[in-house]
C-alpha cells in the first residue's frame, strides 16, 4: 500500500487498492450512509493509512463554499478582543466553520492588506474591528460587491455598509467620569484615542455629559489624545503629574 511521497494520494488510488468505484469512495469518505457501514469504516481506514486529504480547494470551487469566517482584529493584547474570538470560534466551530485570524496591528496599511488576503481566499463572511488610523474603506468593497457578508464590531465607521455591532460608549464614558466624581474628583483627565474612531469619540461624549451633569466645567487642556500604546500610557501619566503637583513640591 505504499504511495509516492511526491504525489498526493487521491479517491483513484483508493478506489484502485480497494477494487470499488470511485464513486463509493467519495460517498464513504463523507459518510453517506448509502455506502455499506463495514464498506465505508474499510475506506475510511485505508484514505487514513494512505494519508489521503480532501482537497477542500477544489470542494469549495465547485460549491462556491469555503465554509471560513475572516476575522480582522486591530490588536492581540487586549481581553475584550480575546474574548470577542473566544465566542467567534465557538459560534463558527458549532456551525460547522473555521476562522482565519487576521491581525492589523493597529495600522490601515496592514488591514488593507489582510482585508484582500482574506478575499482572495474566498471568506464566506468577514468581522472586522477597524485599526486605529483606518480611513478609507474602499478596501472592503470588493466583499460588498461579491455579496460577501460583512460584520463590524466595536471600532465601527457609522456610514459604512454592513452590519456594526458596539456597545453604548457614550455612556461607557459618563459612567466611568460620574464614578469619579461620586469618589470626590472634581479635576478629571480623560486619555482617549483616534477621535475619528466611535469609540473614543463617543467615550469622550460621555465624559463631556457627565462633567456637565455634576456643574464642572468642560476644558480641552484635560483631554490628551495620544495611540494608547504603553510608552504613550507613560507620558500622560507624567503628564498628569505636572497638572497636579504634590503641595509638598
Amino acid at each position: 500500500m505504499a504511495t509516492s511521497n511526491h504525489k498526493d494520494v487521491n479517491i483513484y488510488d483508493i478506489a484502485r487498492i480497494l477494487n470499488v468505484s470511485t464513486a463509493t469512495v467519495s460517498r464513504a469518505l463523507k459518510n453517506n450512509p448509502a455506502v455499506n457501514k463495514a464498506t465505508r469504516k474499510k475506506i475510511v481506514a485505508t484514505a487514513r493509512k494512505m494519508g489521503y486529504r480532501p482537497n477542500n480547494f477544489a470542494s469549495s470551487l465547485r460549491s462556491q463554499k469555503t465554509n471560513t469566517i475572516g476575522v480582522i482584529i486591530h490588536e492581540l493584547n487586549s481581553n475584550f478582543i480575546i474574548s470577542v474570538l473566544t465566542g467567534i470560534e465557538k459560534v463558527t466551530a458549532e456551525a460547522g466553520y473555521d476562522i482565519i485570524i487576521a491581525h492589523s496591528s493597529e495600522t490601515a496599511a496592514k488591514e488593507i492588506a489582510n482585508a484582500q488576503n482574506l478575499f482572495y481566499k474566498r471568506v464566506d463572511g468577514l468581522i472586522a474591528s477597524l485599526a486605529y488610523d483606518t480611513e478609507n474603506m474602499e478596501h472592503f468593497d470588493p466583499f460588498f460587491r461579491k455579496g460577501v457578508p460583512v460584520v463590524f464590531f466595536d471600532r465601527v465607521e457609522e456610514q459604512m455598509r454592513g452590519v456594526k455591532i458596539v456597545i453604548d460608549n457614550v455612556r461607557a464614558g459618563a459612567m466611568a467620569t460620574d464614578h469619579l466624581i461620586q469618589q470626590g474628583c472634581r479635576d478629571i483627565v480623560h486619555m482617549t484615542g483616534n477621535l475619528r474612531r466611535n469609540v473614543y469619540s463617543d467615550r469622550l461624549k460621555g465624559y463631556k455629559e457627565a462633567l456637565l451633569a455634576h456643574g464642572l466645567p468642560y476644558r480641552e487642556d484635560r483631554v490628551i489624545v495620544n495611540d494608547l500604546s504603553a510608552g504613550m500610557a507613560v507620558e500622560a501619566a507624567k503628564q498628569i503629574i505636572e497638572m497636579h503637583p504634590r503641595p509638598d513640591g
